[in-house]
């Protein structure tokens, strides 16, 4: 599915795209960890920002 930077909103706040360079960016400053951290976590939960911010508060 394509990134239409045109539409954004709660679907666009809730998913984490790894495929966006801006978006790794602001995500990993956000969730204050390395681009690594948040692959591996996304690896492992999927793109859910929810689902990511639990794992990475387990870890």
């Amino acid at each position: 599915m394509a990134d239409d930077k045109n539409e954004v909103g709660a679907a666009d706040r809730s998913r984490i795209s790894l495929s966006e360079d801006y978006e790794v960016r602001d995500w990993t400053a956000s969730l204050g960890v390395s681009e690594q951290e948040l692959r591996a976590a996304v690896d492992a939960v999927g793109n859910s920002a929810d689902a990511v911010r639990a794992y990475l508060k387990k870890s």
